[in-house]
């Protein structure tokens, strides 16, 4: 059963970042399951930190962006809308080229909070890092 408040389409959620820095570090949302959600992000110049490898705050921007889209995939829109709360990250191995996935899966889906489990892989499918987001569900004002 889809844990999804409507049905996502991958070509509008791609489109939403547009001009932000989601397409900035060119992070691509490729697949839309029952309850989970993926993106893939370029290890290069863009997401690079001074020493040439993944900047571990370009896995901090891919994990809350996963967590925030599925968030929002799971409200009604014309109720609530959420925000990061807390975000926690382990790095757990470099790299320096390539493209990383992340799969993003809610491990709580509260009425006033959401948390998501991230994991970002390299191409092999090694765990380069694990993080947990911590959404709130706020309430439009009336």
């Amino acid at each position: 059963m889809s844990i999804w408040f409507t049905k996502p389409d991958l070509d509008i959620i791609n489109a939403f970042g547009k001009n932000t820095l989601v397409s900035h570090i060119d992070i691509r949302f490729i697949e839309i399951g029952d309850d989970f959600i993926k993106a893939t992000m370029p290890v290069d110049n863009r997401t690079h930190q001074p020493m040439g490898i993944l900047h571990g705050g370009a896995s901090v921007v891919l994990s809350e962006t996963l967590a925030s889209t599925g968030a929002y995939l799971c409200v009604d829109p014309s109720v609530n809308y959420c925000v990061g709360l807390e975000i926690n990250a382990n790095h757990i191995r470099s790299m320096r080229t390539g493209l990383v996935t992340g799969f993003a899966k809610p491990a709580h889906l509260g009425r006033t909070t959401q948390i998501w489990e991230v994991k970002i892989t390299d191409e092999q499918d090694r765990l380069i890092c694990i993080s947990r987001v911590t959404m709130a569900v706020l309430t439009h004002a009336k």
